[in-house]
């Protein structure tokens, strides 16, 4: 038998004692990190901001919009708009929607607004609705009767029209501004150069697509902002306020022309993160 004397005990007590404090270290670390990880877990996940472009303009209007959300840690998508009508442009941006998982915001610009009027309708995923110098319209209404209800617009002088026929028997008539007024008419705060750029790169709007009567209106039961630009010439200030007001929005007025979101992206963008936080 060996003797330990009290000293000796003491030292093999002590690394007893270690040798239990090291084995729990571990499970000591594990149990925070699992914890942590926990509270990742049940902090909801940002939703994604669904981007929709209106007439004379494409996907790249919302550029600078994106990189604000995205530095703020935003998933986006900017849809392509057909330009087609409201029930067809709205089908489309649908089949986005249905492709991007959770939570939504949607956003729409100038005629984009009635598209997301009628696509975010009766989808639970969608949370919030956010007006960029756009329509609001109720269910029988059209773009173009909207723009006509107050004065101000000077768009009819700056249109021009180009017929189209397709191969399957389709025409019509689509609607371009004119290069030369473009700067003057929808983005008078931009630098001309970006506004030539803007010019060359629009996408016609069908006539037909402003006749159309809308169907549906996501806005009377999903909560809405809008952001009212008072210097625009396609969409008086006033039509503007009229439409946000029926659908009690939360306004915004911003001394801007009908390109706010790129003139002033992050007062775009916001609005955009206030709709985006509120519902969450």
């Amino acid at each position: 038998m060996v003797s330990i004397k009290g000293g000796g005990r003491r030292r093999l007590m002590v690394g007893a004692l270690s040798t239990v404090a090291i084995a729990l270290l571990p499970a000591t670390t594990a149990s925070a990190t699992t914890a942590s990880a926990a509270s990742a877990a049940e902090k909801p996940a940002k939703p994604t901001i669904v981007l929709e472009h209106g007439a004379f303009a494409d996907a790249s209007s919302w550029n600078a919009v994106i990189e604000v959300l995205r530095a703020d840690g935003y998933p986006v998508v900017a849809a392509a708009n057909p330009l087609r009508g409201p029930a067809y442009d709205a089908a489309a941006l649908r089949s986005v929607l249905d492709h991007v998982s959770g939570p939504k915001i949607l956003v729409g610009h100038s005629y984009g607004g009635t598209v997301i009027t009628v696509a975010g309708a009766n989808d639970p995923e969608v949370k919030a609705l956010v007006y960029v110098a756009a329509f609001l319209p109720a269910p029988g209404e059209t773009a173009l009767e909207l723009t006509n209800k107050f004065p101000g617009s000077t768009l009819p002088g700056a249109l021009d029209p180009a017929p189209f026929a397709l191969p399957d028997g389709t025409s019509g008539t689509d609607l371009y501004i004119k290069q030369g007024k473009f700067h003057h008419q929808f983005a008078a705060d931009v630098p001309a150069g970006t506004a030539a750029l803007m010019a060359a790169t629009q996408r016609p709007i069908a006539q037909s697509a402003l006749e159309e009567k809308t169907e549906v209106a996501a806005w009377k039961d999903k909560p809405s902002w809008a952001v009212i630009t008072t210097q625009d010439l396609n969409i008086p200030a006033e039509v503007q306020r009229y439409m946000a007001k029926r659908a009690h929005a939360h306004s915004v007025e911003v001394r801007a022309s009908h390109s706010v979101a790129v003139s002033q992206p992050k007062v775009v963008a916001g609005v955009i993160e206030k709709a985006a936080h509120a519902a969450r």
